[in-house]
């Protein structure tokens, strides 16, 4: 009789035991460091950084609650499941944002690059006009190889945009549209005096 006693209370305090334990939200940890490399893939680190450190930092976070509720007798992964389903949908959104990123650089720089092929050509052709006395002479020459420099950085700027290095690709153009605008303020200045003559 205390044998049955005995083992019906061992066995209502393993279904307790048992009962109180949640199982391991595998499919949910799993479901968030996909969703943070899915942000790796459409590189967010490089499109939108803070986001990116933000979202690993909160997998972190998540993570390490999650084991630590692994190692209580009495496990419950309530509170850690519903931040790892945030964790994930919050990784949706930053893949989102850094290929809105990424878009957005794309079409700066082909209106950079449009903008630069206008300068180039307003360039060549006050260059061709330019007085070329003794002194303007080297001065135009120094111009004329900006020029050639400017229309290999736009070939550069191309093959980045090709081989999907956006960042870089953008940051040339800003950089070629500088140059080009500059080269235009001066000739323009040039041009200007040459007239009041």
């Amino acid at each position: 009789m205390k044998i049955k006693l005995l083992s019906g209370v061992a066995i209502v305090g393993l279904a307790l035991v048992f009962a109180g334990c949640q199982k391991y939200p595998q499919t949910e940890v799993d479901a968030a460091n996909a969703a943070v490399e899915a942000t790796r893939a459409v590189q967010a680190n490089l499109y939108v950084p803070e986001e990116f450190n933000a979202l690993q930092d909160s997998l972190t976070t998540v993570l390490a609650a999650v084991e630590k509720e692994k190692s209580k007798l009495f496990s419950n992964y309530k509170d850690e499941v519903a931040k790892l389903t945030a964790t994930t949908a919050m990784a949706q959104t930053v893949a989102n944002n850094a290929t809105a990123k990424k878009e957005q650089l794309k079409q700066e720089t082909a209106a950079n690059l449009v903008e630069i092929a206008t300068l180039m050509e307003q360039n060549k052709e006050m260059l061709a006009k330019a007085p070329k006395g003794k002194e303007g002479k080297a001065a135009l020459e120094a111009i004329a190889a900006e020029l050639a420099t400017i229309e290999t950085g736009v070939g550069e700027v191309n093959n980045k945009l090709a081989s999907d290095d956006i960042i870089n690709a953008a940051n040339q153009a800003k950089a070629l549209k500088e140059k080009a605008t500059g080269i235009n303020t001066e000739l323009t200045e040039v041009m200007a005096k040459v007239k009041k003559r």
